[in-house]
């Protein structure tokens, strides 16, 4: 969480936080968010009009329209409940060339927001 914080100041973003999710303000959060949390403003989350990480089976991250600037993203170990992918307006995968089958939360979300900052010039 405090990573993931830290690319959405980097990139300009905010960061919207889903019930039972993980705390931005627990103590391993704050170390990696080197105090990041406390200035990256704190959003309503909802999956309407946002686009749904996925570890397979969705067009590439490139492909999207970039008027799509909101990301959902699950846990490392159970991704997205179905419900929530089906509420989003598209879903996207990150493609990996090598043989590791996923990227932690914070790196799918960093390397969405570059991405979707590099799209917009």
């Amino acid at each position: 969480m405090g990573t993931l914080a830290r690319a959405c100041e980097a990139f300009g973003s905010y960061l919207a936080l889903s019930p039972g999710c993980a705390d931005p303000f627990g103590p391993k959060a704050l170390r990696a968010s080197t105090g990041s949390v406390f200035r990256v403003p704190l959003g309503d989350f909802s999956p309407d009009g946002a686009v749904a990480l996925v570890a397979r089976g969705a067009p590439p991250l490139a492909e999207l329209d970039p008027s799509l600037s909101r990301f959902v993203l699950g846990s490392e170990r159970d991704g997205l409940p179905e419900d929530v992918v089906s509420a989003c307006a598209a879903s996207a995968t990150i493609p990996l060339a090598g043989p590791a089958e996923s990227l932690n939360v914070a790196m799918a979300g960093t390397i969405a927001l570059y991405d979707w900052r590099r799209s917009r010039g």
